[in-house]
């Protein structure tokens, strides 16, 4: 049977085993009892979470602040009433990220638990890794995406204006000039968007396209020239007026299919009773330039206006369309820092402000 010494010196070894372990240990690591009172922790968690030794002996919850995250004692709790492991990821105010993992302290002899041991490991750069993995997929998904938009636009002129050929009366030659122009640009567009294509899977630099002083007033026009056959066959007044912000530093492709698409939007809902009319506008609003198109068309009623920047959702009884132009939009803009807002009235047409960040 140990005598009142041995047993005393055991402990003593036990302890000193304890503390050279919690001494030594290259993680952050917390022992605390059963009733919450802080027993000890390792200089890599004083030093993470700014503990200090007289913490020892204090109850967890006087300094929950230091942990920086509000469900710590709660979780805490939950390992000591039910005996079980936790494991978590957590956040803290200091925007780190941690795997957290409370293991129960079992007193064996009593079979009960007395306390946790909580161990932190940072997983920062794991999490930012993830980011920006889903970040590149994102990209890589709006990239096919519009490339599949941005080719069936120009297929789609191509089709008018062969049609167009097609009914062309002998005494109306002297249009044929202008039709073949058409198929030209349209040609051009289709060849230019999977050279794009072509060139983004050997070259890493596609996918980090930067920012550059453009003209509205440019782009504008150049989205015009290429929706030319569109504009012909529908009879569409295209008005660019009171531009009173017209520069802008932006990626040039996305702001172009920003244009392209809300334009070409515009001119394919149109009102069948009238000829559209799209009066395209700019002007500066706080921190941001707002570029604004107003149409005569179709109108959007107040239950869709919810849904309609979503992928694949088109407006409840229109058939044409694919549902992806206006997603693309509010991916570009929103991406940016930016936003997209409509203001429509069913039957009278509707207005389409972009509010695109002055300091982009």
């Amino acid at each position: 049977m140990q005598t009142k010494n041995e047993l005393i010196n055991e402990l003593s070894e036990l302890n000193e085993e304890l503390e050279n372990y919690f001494s030594n240990t290259i993680i952050p690591q917390l022992f605390i009892d059963a009733n919450l009172v802080l027993r000890k922790f390792t200089p890599p968690a004083m030093k993470q979470f700014n503990l200090k030794y007289e913490f020892i002996g204090r109850n967890i919850g006087e300094v929950q602040e230091n942990f920086r995250f509000p469900t710590f004692i709660d979780n805490i709790k939950m390992v000591i009433d039910t005996g079980t492991i936790l494991e978590k990821e957590i956040q803290t105010t200091d925007m780190h990220w941690y795997q957290m993992n409370i293991l129960p302290y079992l007193v064996r002899k009593e079979n009960k638990t007395n306390g946790v041991i909580i161990t932190f490991v940072d997983i920062t750069p794991r999490i930012r890794d993830l980011k920006e993995q889903e970040k590149l997929i994102t990209e890589h998904e709006l990239l096919l995406d519009t490339i599949a938009h941005d080719i069936k636009n120009p297929l789609l002129a191509l089709g008018l204006t062969i049609q167009m050929l097609k009914k062309l009366p002998e005494k109306k030659i002297e249009r044929f000039p202008v039709l073949l122009e058409n198929v030209e640009r349209s040609l051009f567009q289709m060849k230019k968007v999977i050279g794009d294509l072509v060139d983004s899977r050997w070259q890493e630099q596609r996918y980090q396209a930067e920012n550059e002083l453009l003209d509205l007033q440019n782009i504008i026009e150049d989205v015009r020239l290429t929706l030319a056959p569109q504009i012909a066959e529908a009879k569409a007044s295209i008005i660019v007026k009171n531009l009173e912000t017209s520069q802008i530093k932006f990626v040039r492709r996305k702001l172009r299919s920003v244009i392209y698409n809300l334009l070409n939007n515009a001119i394919k809902y149109a009102h069948p009773d009238r000829s559209p009319n799209i009066l395209i506008s700019s002007y500066q609003e706080d921190c941001y330039m707002v570029i604004s198109f107003a149409d005569n068309g179709m109108g959007i009623s107040q239950e869709n206006q919810g849904s309609i920047f979503e992928k694949f959702e088109r407006v409840e009884g229109i058939k044409e369309g694919s549902g992806v132009g206006l997603y693309l939009v509010n991916t570009i803009v929103t991406a940016a820092g930016g936003k997209i807002i409509i203001e429509s009235k069913e039957g009278k047409g509707s207005v389409f402000k972009v509010f695109l960040k002055a300091d982009n």
